[in-house]
């Protein structure tokens, strides 16, 4: 991670746990919320041990796919303590981010299986009243989780932070990112120099070597996520073995790149052609 990037982490922690007297002053629930996003295997759950690690807070994972109905996020929420972070990993992944997308999966699901909907008594002739019946087929819902972040958790505690992650933020509604409920955003990046170098400190005990130069101008050329660089750096105890191996996993990947960028290239020129002759 960059130095930049941890420090203004670490400072927005600090900033937070001692900030008790100023939440109640100006009558805001002591709670605090982060969104870590961006590609698989960038370090986002790393950053939410770390950051529990810091703070010595407990962490609850929230996996919203075992939770069928909002009561039942409620219900979780009691049984979590102070001083403590809710992790709601994937979250574009784990519930109806769009109630309107909840209302058609829901209807979907009530016409496929009429004739057993009809046999429990719950079909309806209005389509609210439909929506509304087969509630308990369909995840927790988007307002079901605004009511949870907004209602029930900011009233129930103290000193807690919620961190969501996500792929895919462009997938989120607009009403879960704003200040109160998201009020952190933090982007979780491919690998970069920085990040290669504080790998190789953890894994070999090295600040430099001779590679290091290769290496971080291949970072530069290529895209690659810090999972993919530290699972290099583990396979052999060899510094140089290592790193050499690193070097020829990042040349293999750079060289996939340009493969894939000249496709494109010459995919592009094609339709230009196409579209002339037209």
């Amino acid at each position: 991670m960059d130095d930049k990037l941890k420090k203004m982490i670490m400072d927005d922690l600090d900033m937070f746990v001692r900030r008790r007297d100023f939440y109640r002053k100006v009558g805001k629930a002591w709670k605090r919320g982060y969104l870590l996003y961006g590609p698989p295997g960038t370090g986002k759950s790393s950053l939410i041990a770390a950051m529990a690690n810091y703070l010595n807070f407990d962490v609850y994972d929230l996996e919203l796919t075992d939770i069928h109905t909002n009561s039942d996020l409620r219900k979780l929420l009691i049984n979590t303590a102070n001083r403590s972070i809710l992790v709601v990993e994937d979250i574009d992944c784990s519930l109806e981010i769009d109630d309107r997308k909840a209302e058609e999966r829901a209807l979907k699901m009530l016409r496929s299986s009429q004739s057993q909907i009809q046999t429990v008594n719950i079909v309806r002739k209005d389509k609210a009243n439909q929506v509304s019946s087969v509630a308990r087929f369909v995840r927790v819902t988007l307002s079901g989780l605004l009511n949870f972040i907004d209602g029930l958790w900011s009233s129930c505690g103290d000193e807690r932070i919620i961190v969501f992650t996500t792929n895919h933020k462009d997938r989120l509604d607009p009403a879960l990112l704003r200040p109160g409920r998201m009020d952190v955003h933090i982007f979780m990046s491919y690998c970069t120099p920085t990040a290669f170098k504080t790998l190789a400190a953890n894994y070999h005990g090295i600040t430099d070597h001779m590679f290091f130069p290769e290496i971080s101008s291949l970072l530069e050329e290529t895209t690659v996520t810090p999972a993919e660089v530290g699972e290099q750096l583990l396979r052999n105890e060899n510094v140089e073995v290592a790193l050499g191996g690193l070097i020829q996993f990042l040349l293999e990947k750079k060289k996939e790149s340009d493969e894939q960028k000249a496709k494109e290239m010459l995919l592009k020129e094609d339709e230009g052609e196409e579209n002339e002759e037209e």
